[in-house]
């Protein structure tokens, strides 16, 4: 006797939460990442601060700001899971004016020095030193 069993076809939805979909996009390590990132106010859904259970459909322009870069995107694509990197790629497109802005601010952070903390705790020489500069001053 066979067993019938139910196949679920991978039928893509209309339309998809927000928090769920940069999730699936691999934007985020995890939905609860994507949440937080939304709800700082760090992606904007066409060009409006939004909520993570905001339905998204194919065509929405997502900006998205992380560190110093800032990705604006087209949603290409619905999914609900999450695989690999190059199918995640396939799920939206970067618009050329986002690629254009970000390869500018990466050669300016190349372009400038960098910063090195040199400010640390005083080592003994050094507090020596502080204490006989005081010591001056004082007399």
């Amino acid at each position: 006797m066979a067993l019938i069993r139910d196949s679920k076809i991978d039928k893509p939805p209309g339309k998809l939460r927000l928090d769920k979909w940069l999730w699936a996009a691999r934007f985020y390590k995890t939905r609860a990442n994507a949440k937080q990132a939304i709800e700082s106010g760090k992606v904007y859904c066409d060009g409006h601060r939004t909520k993570p259970s905001k339905a998204i459909e194919r065509g929405t322009e997502l900006k998205l700001r992380k560190k110093s870069d800032v990705k604006i995107i087209i949603v290409k694509a619905l999914s609900d899971k999450r695989r690999g990197a190059v199918d995640a790629q396939l799920l939206y497109e970067e618009t050329p004016e986002s690629i254009a802005n970000r390869e500018h601010f990466a050669e300016l952070r190349k372009a400038q020095p960098k910063h090195w903390s040199t400010f640390s705790k005083p080592n003994k020489k050094q507090r020596r030193m502080i204490h006989r500069f005081k010591q001056r001053d004082s007399v």
